[in-house]
């Protein structure tokens, strides 16, 4: 079974006609030495498309995925019940459009969705305005900290020591990459560090993540104020979607910007991606938004319809005056939120949020009851940290030879730290049931004995 369209006569033709007697005298300009003629370890030679399936489906069953067993992952990919309909819908012809909504004579499907999405996500995070998606929450958080030294024209960003190392990361790469400083705090899991004592003259903005990635709630306020005070602004991130559904919106809280992952919500945990990344801000910033924004208007005859409006990068003409250069946006994760978001509705969704919080309390008195466990966390939403009696990555090896899915020992992204070696972090959503956690605590008080 092999679909190679061209026959060796079209190959010899081709040549031909471009002036080469062979394939490899295409690639002349390649220095010899880096050319590699060896086998290449133990990768196997061509196969035909039955057997390639084959062998990736044994390598596959070698993982153990979140929906065969009892799991308790997160981390910032969490796992929550999608409708069967979210993925018959986003298949519909009506938004199978073109890819890039410059045209939108015929893109009426995608600007559409993508004008609900926005107003979705800015009634979600009680902001004034959002953008069209970003690539995942990371991306969003780095262009939140460019688009603050923009508005504010300072260099500094700091960085809360509850923010998610991936964000983390990815903002930092940015930063560097444009001559920018930060600062980031070190892990704080007990919640002690002093972001206000370090803001200053200097400071763009604070980022923080809320709950933070330890699972911790915070009222920012009282930061928001301080920041204002100072000329700088914060930056909100949330990994967790669903918790918006209870916990007071970071706009409420006096957010300037808030950056959201918001693949839970649509899709599927798919072993930590694809991702959509959320972004909204305040209407006295639109200019400086990265990314794309969809606009309502009416056609020459008077009916509604959906455009292009702003595109930060000049509609891609003049590239170095764009404030970003992030030229896509996420849109078929986007449309299964946008999707999911509309079949839970506002009652809904809250709800959602409500039974994520009552299964992560019943999960935390049945584990504190272990003995060897201790939850760190006074308050949270469906996330919180254990300390425990051995370390974490051994213990989460042991469940998962036991058929659970147990946390994510929080040295798997921060390994440098080994004062943090004992800490997990486990996570309860409207998938888990009572009998569920029952199996996780019986089998933890084995793996801890």
């Amino acid at each position: 079974m092999r679909y190679l369209p061209h026959s060796e006569a079209d190959r010899a033709a081709m040549l031909k006609t471009i002036g080469v007697a062979a394939v490899d005298d295409l690639y002349c300009d390649v220095p010899r030495a880096a050319y590699n003629t060896e086998a290449f370890g133990d990768l196997p030679n061509q196969l035909g498309e039955m057997e390639v399936e084959q062998r990736l489906n044994a390598m596959a069953a070698r993982n153990i995925t979140a929906g065969s067993v009892p799991s308790f992952l997160g981390a910032g990919a969490y796992r929550h019940h999608v409708p069967a309909a979210v993925d018959y819908l986003i298949q519909r012809g009506e938004f199978l459009t073109s890819y890039t909504p410059y045209q939108p004579e015929i893109s009426q499907g995608t600007l559409q969705y993508l004008f609900e999405f926005q107003t979705q996500v800015a009634l979600l995070t009680g902001m004034e305005v959002a953008n069209a998606s970003m690539y995942d929450g990371a991306t969003s958080c780095a262009e939140a900290a460019c688009m603050a030294t923009r508005v504010t024209r300072r260099k500094s960003v700091i960085l809360s020591g509850g923010l998610h190392p991936h964000y983390k990361a990815v903002t930092e790469t940015l930063m560097r990459t444009l001559g920018l400083e930060y600062e980031t705090l070190g892990p704080d899991p007990l919640g002690v560090e002093d972001l206000s004592g370090r803001i200053d003259k200097t400071t763009a903005c604070v980022i923080v993540q809320n709950p933070d990635f330890f699972g911790r709630p915070r009222d920012l306020t009282a930061l928001a104020a301080t920041c204002h005070e100072a000329g700088a602004l914060l930056v909100v991130a949330v990994a967790e979607p669903v918790s918006l559904g209870l916990m007071a919106s970071p706009g409420e809280m006096g957010a300037d910007i808030v950056v959201a992952e918001g693949h839970a919500l649509g899709s599927g945990t798919s072993f930590g991606g694809p991702g959509v990344g959320l972004f909204a801000t305040r209407d006295k910033y639109l200019r400086q938004m990265p990314g794309r924004l969809c606009g309502e208007t009416v056609d020459e005859d008077g009916k509604r319809g959906y455009v292009l409006t702003l595109s930060t990068r000049e509609q891609h003409i003049r590239r170095e005056k764009a404030t970003s250069n992030i030229c896509t946006n996420s849109g078929l994760i986007a449309l299964a939120f946008t999707i999911h978001m509309t079949m839970l509705g506002e009652e809904g969704f809250t709800r959602l949020a409500r039974v994520n919080h009552a299964n992560a309390v019943l999960l935390a008195d049945k584990l504190a009851a272990v003995p060897g466990v201790t939850v760190v966390n006074r308050t949270f939403f469906n996330e919180f940290s254990l300390k425990l009696s051995k370390p974490a990555a051994e213990v989460v090896e042991a469940l998962a030879a036991k058929g659970v899915l147990g946390g994510v020992p929080v040295s798997r992204f921060l390994p440098t730290y080994e004062e943090l070696a004992d800490l997990l972090l486990v996570t309860a959503t409207e998938t888990n049931t009572e009998a569920q956690m029952e199996a996780f605590a019986a089998a933890l008080k084995e793996v801890l004995s």
